[in-house]
């Protein structure tokens, strides 16, 4: 472990809680330690309330809140004479522990108290850290944890055999804690759970933090070293496979999911373990990441036979619920895989890749264990089962509310670097769908800072590069559910009279050719989508009212939407949704530049503010206003709705 505390960072800091807060960043920063809301810490100090009267107070990790992010306000202040009477009870339910946490607050807008407030509460020390650090729970998750945490740090720490944490755990560590903790202690290990560590600053909690992981991770490269890197390359998956993986994973959590693959070494090398189906399916480091990956990840293709078996371990466990309990979906969210390495499942790219990153770091830690530590053991399934129907874990889930429309919808826009394109796939990416953006102009790549964005630089009028992206975007998100076709260009104004002829191809390429040879490649993959193919593609005016000098472009939006009509007809029995939208006079897109502006308006004798606004509402039309009525084409509301033509024009009297 990396000591990161800085002494001059903090000489400036006001407060312990301020302190508290700078030692928090350093562990929740570190994905060795904690992943994704994993974590507590808390500080025990003094706090005098407006009439002046002082007390003891805790500040203690609010729920919701990420260690790598959290404020001040991310820390819930509570009562510590009230939580020392609440450890006398003998016994307490978690729905009486959290309203009664809730009452020992003394600031309503506070957020709810960490589920461990009392462990921190009870532990005689004033600053309190608390990791799940993967060093730890590799020493742990053996056939003999304690002998191996023993081992490693002697005496120095309090070993606790897991419990499930709350008011239960709080009071299994009181009954323990007086015969194991002596002057010398610096640490205690929760058994398949953690670490905590603590000192009377929050600089010393932090120090023996570092020390004893610090210690783990020497004993670990000495007893059990990680194996060699791998060179293997796992093989090219076709398109199509990921895809049809992807719709049953969907169909068994009832609603569209993403699926993400990962071929790195770590991943190539795990899933090539002859060991693979064994090692993989005994559980989880620690029984917080059963809300991310599900207890055991499904290895190999057979989605059906994973679900029966979730069903089977739900019915064999449902009677240890605290309260009613209703199953969750039976699908997979990690997937693992000798060919196709592992899959992470999610209702959107976040959720994926949360549980990548948690599973990324267990990969290793299995490895270790089964090869030098005697083997690896996860606690037994009940106990598992245990948090994963823990309303205060799934309550976690809750905390962002419910997803976007488009979650777990996977989109392709081409001409994604700007003007309508771009404009496309903001509006899908708010609405929660991953997207993948093709353009010749590699600003696309960096165009969103989102990782449900994909941007690759591809000319549309290359087929093979065009295709080479779409096995990109199935790679990253696993299939595919809307295609906005929003490439365009204008090309040469001139009269038939005087047009080119490679002028007039050089349009036809871009606007029809390159849309007839996506569409050719993306018909199976719409076909295999779990929510039903959607394609919005971006027409124009002048397919209805051509302008002089505009041949080329008229005629190639006028044949794109012959495409889209039998697209249409002959999509239809597949599912697949196949729409246009006809803007005019759209001018902040590449399509146009001054001086095409001011030669149209000139044309049509009007002034360029004129030609701007020259429709029945006197409005101008931006690419965000097509972007919201070409990507609500691809939702529900227009579920019953193909082969449509929906202009949006302001009203153009040569249409109407």
């Amino acid at each position: 472990m990396e000591d990161r505390w800085n002494q001059a960072s903090t000489r400036c800091l006001e407060s312990a809680l301020d302190e508290c807060v700078y030692g928090s960043r350093l562990i929740g920063s570190d994905p060795d330690l904690v992943l994704h809301g994993g974590g507590n810490t808390s500080i025990k100090t003094p706090f005098t309330d407006v009439t002046g009267d002082s007390f003891d107070a805790l500040f203690v990790k609010g729920s919701g809140w990420d260690l790598a992010t959290i404020e001040r306000r991310g820390f819930a202040p509570l009562n510590l004479s009230r939580l020392r009477d609440l450890l006398a009870l003998d016994s307490l339910s978690d729905t009486d522990m959290m309203r009664e946490l809730k009452a020992s607050s003394f600031d309503p807008d506070a957020p709810a108290p960490s589920v461990e407030s009392l462990l921190h509460a009870y532990i005689p020390h004033q600053a309190v850290q608390h990791s799940h650090a993967d060093a730890i729970v590799s020493i742990t998750n053996v056939v003999d944890g304690e002998t191996c945490v023993r081992e490693v740090f002697g005496d120095s720490v309090v070993v606790i055999p897991y419990v499930m944490p709350g008011f239960d755990l709080a009071k299994a560590v009181a009954v323990r804690w007086p015969d194991e903790a002596h002057d010398h202690t610096v640490g205690m290990v929760l058994l398949n759970h953690g670490l905590f560590t603590f000192g009377e600053t929050t600089a010393e909690a932090y120090a023996r933090h570092h020390q004893l992981i610090s210690k783990a991770e020497r004993w670990l490269d000495e007893h059990a070293p990680l194996p060699a890197p791998t060179s293997a390359a796992l093989p090219k998956v076709d398109r199509l496979v990921l895809s049809d993986l992807r719709r049953r994973i969907s169909e068994s959590a009832n609603r569209p999911m993403v699926l993400c693959r990962h071929s790195d070494p770590v991943s190539t090398r795990f899933v090539q373990r002859i060991d693979l189906e064994s090692i993989a399916t005994r559980g989880p480091l620690t029984p917080d990441h059963v809300i991310r990956t599900r207890r055991v990840p499904m290895v190999g293709r057979d989605v059906e036979s994973y679900g029966r078996a979730y069903a089977e371990y739900f019915d064999k466990h449902e009677h240890r619920g605290r309260t009613e309990l209703t199953m969750l979906d039976a699908a997979p969210r990690i997937v693992v895989d000798v060919d196709l390495g592992v899959l992470t499942a999610g209702r959107t790219v976040g959720e994926a890749d949360i549980a990548f990153d948690i599973y990324e770091h267990t990969m290793p830690a299995l490895e270790r264990a089964e090869d030098h530590l005697g083997g690896y053991v996860a606690l037994e399934p009940e106990h598992i089962f245990d948090v994963e129907y823990w309303d205060l874990e799934q309550a976690k889930l809750h905390l962002a509310g419910p997803p976007p429309a488009l979650a777990g919808n996977i989109a392709i826009v081409t001409g994604a670097a700007s003007g309508i394109g771009r404009a496309c796939a903001a509006e899908l990416l708010a609405r929660g769908c991953a997207v993948g953006g093709i353009d010749k102009d590699g600003s696309v790549e960096t165009a969103f800072d989102n990782p449900a964005w994909l941007g690759l630089t591809v000319d549309v009028t290359d087929p093979t590069a065009q295709t080479a992206a779409l096995d990109e975007v199935v790679e990253r998100f696993g299939g595919l559910d809307i295609v906005i076709i929003a490439a365009g260009i204008f090309g040469v104004g001139a009269a038939i009279s005087q047009l080119d002829p490679t002028d007039f191809r050089a349009v036809q390429a871009v606007n029809l050719d390159s849309v007839l040879s996506l569409l050719h490649a993306t018909h199976p993959l719409l076909a295999r989508s779990p929510t039903g193919g959607r394609v919005s593609i971006i027409g124009s005016k002048n397919v209805a009212a051509p302008g002089r000098g505009a041949v080329a472009y008229s005629a190639s939006k006028a044949a794109l939407v012959q495409v889209a009509r039998i697209a249409a007809l002959e999509w239809a029995d597949d599912g697949i949704r196949v729409n246009t939208v006809h803007p005019d006079a759209v001018f902040d897109t590449g399509l146009w530049n001054d001086q095409l502006l001011a030669e149209r308006a000139h044309l049509h004798g009007l002034t360029v503010d004129e030609y701007r606004t020259r429709n029945l509402l006197k409005t101008e039309i931006t690419s965000a206003d097509v972007a919201r009525l070409a990507v609500e084409l691809c939702t529900d509301t227009f579920a019953k709705t193909t082969g449509a033509q929906i202009p949006i024009d302001g009203g153009n009297d040569r249409v109407v």
